[in-house]
């Protein structure tokens, strides 16, 4: 082994959250390289991360960390505590929110309601309670400008957008003062003006003397990247030097669902005539922080739009007036389904027609729901199933589950799953009541590259077996269905 070497996995088996991962991994890290690996299974790509980091099972094989050699010894000699996960950060995917208490008992309401997101603390001291205590570079006034969250210090990390949390994330991570800094798809959720920016954020941690290692997609490799690696499953790597790789060429293929199943589980319904969504003049304010100014928008039955807008720029709040989550919605001029908000519908009558998947939802979940609980309570749109299904709609749950081959994890705990998983789940939760509007928010956020074209193509399939009006959100131009022909931007 070289004294460059940072990190250095050999022949090792590995085991990650209950079930075999990798068979025989290899895998050397030396000083100066910065790694970008991608692959078709996100559960592969996140448990190698995990494995890194000595969170996974190793039943054979051996894994070596060099980088943590000094700190170790000056530590044991100073008679301190110590790991080697000190100098390490990882920024996953399912990265988490905490109160004051130090609880993430959050609803999802919440988020959205200006009078309890005190709960939570403001980005600046969120920040600074989260940092380490071990000397290095960052301080908190570099990092809220390297990632862009100067204007957000004093808004309560619960009122933050996805990829604005995602930016914060970041900042956590390089807090830590790491020394190997490790991500789990860090463009996932931000906009294009984040995802552009983000080569200044490497650029500077390589500057710092961070070394990098980030799970990403095939086609979006920073130029900050030394090294890349495609990952099997299996655990088997192949490697390129970053300037001889060339991106792989797409191909088919053909999806795997039985779509004459479609005709039962999406019956023909009568639609509505007219116009779904109305919105005159909608205004939406937090504080001091103008969020919608005097939005107008009409959306009629059967057409599918596209929501855009950079982070921050109220895509989620606009979501939560149409889903009947933000107590705002009152005193504007929305109507829905031709029926002014306000009028004495209860949000349960509210939110019936309705399918909504965002990643974040998998968060508010209790933690003893099961994937099929979870995919049943979207018959009462509750975060849980806290009543008996009746035996016609776990039959209808059944049949969803197998159609999207998630029978077998019925009885498995939701939070148990891998994202991709999760994602599907979310995705039959939402589809199980035949809803006449279907909202899909960064929905194949956490998706692997394959599995984010199959859910696209599988949104497309849908809604040519079901004319359902839709409103869809992504930052990537790639995972927008081509029947997508109606546009919106925010900001």
């Amino acid at each position: 082994m070289s004294d460059r070497t940072l990190l250095h996995v050999v022949a090792a088996q590995v085991r990650y959250r209950g079930v075999p991962l990798f068979e025989d991994l290899h895998f050397t890290w030396k000083q100066g390289e910065h790694w970008a690996v991608f692959g078709d299974s996100g559960r592969a790509l996140t448990g190698f991360l995990e494995t890194l980091l000595g969170r996974t099972i190793l039943q054979k094989g051996i894994v070596e960390r060099p980088f943590a050699t000094a700190y170790a010894q000056q530590k044991n000699k100073d008679g301190k505590v110590h790991a080697f996960r000190d100098l390490m950060a990882l920024i996953s995917q399912d990265y988490q929110i905490r109160n004051t208490s130090g609880l993430q008992n959050f609803y999802y309401q919440q988020r959205f309601n200006s009078a309890e997101v005190d709960d939570t603390l403001a980005v600046g001291a969120y920040l600074q309670k989260n940092s380490s205590s071990i000397p290095g570079p960052w301080t908190l006034e570099k990092v809220v400008l390297l990632l862009r969250l100067k204007h957000l210090i004093n808004r309560s990390v619960l009122a933050l957008s996805n990829g604005e949390t995602r930016r914060l994330s970041l900042a956590l991570g390089l807090l830590k003062q790491p020394r190997i800094y490790l991500m789990d798809q860090p463009l996932t959720g931000l906009d294009q003006e984040s995802r552009d920016a983000f080569g200044d954020f490497l650029e500077e941690c390589i500057h710092q003397g961070v070394h990098i290692l980030l799970t990403t997609n095939s086609k979006e490799i920073p130029s900050q990247i030394t090294q890349v690696a495609r990952l099997e499953e299996s655990g088997a790597l192949s490697t390129w030097e970053r300037k001889n790789y060339s991106f792989p060429i797409s191909i088919g293929f053909n999806l795997p669902w039985d779509l004459s199943l479609l005709l039962h589980l999406l019956p023909a319904i009568p639609r509505p005539k007219g116009t779904v969504v109305d919105l005159d003049q909608v205004s939406i304010r937090y504080g001091d922080k103008l969020i919608l100014d005097g939005l107008s928008w009409k959306v009629e039955a059967g057409e599918q739009w596209r929501l855009a807008g950079q982070n921050g720029s109220g895509k989620s709040t606009l979501i939560s007036l149409l889903i009947g989550e933000n107590p705002q919605a009152y005193s504007q001029k929305i109507s829905l389904f031709g029926k002014r908000r306000g009028s004495g519908e209860s949000i349960w009558d509210l939110k019936r027609p309705i399918g909504f998947v965002a990643p974040e939802l998998g968060r508010f979940f209790p933690k003893n729901q099961s994937l099929q609980k979870v995919i049943l309570s979207g018959f009462t749109d509750t975060m849980g199933l806290f009543r008996k299904a009746r035996e016609e709609e776990k039959a209808l749950a059944n049949s969803w589950m197998n159609f999207f081959k998630l029978g077998h994890l019925a009885e498995v705990y939701f939070h148990d799953l891998t994202l991709a998983q999760q994602r599907w789940a979310l995705l039959t939760r939402a589809l199980i009541k035949n809803p006449q509007l279907l909202i899909l928010d960064e929905a194949s956020q956490g998706m692997d590259e394959q599995q984010r074209l199959l859910f696209r193509e599988t949104v497309e399939a849908i809604l040519l077996h079901s004319p359902m009006t839709l409103i869809y959100v992504s930052h990537y131009e790639q995972d927008v269905p081509s029947c997508i022909n109606k546009y919106l931007k925010l900001g």
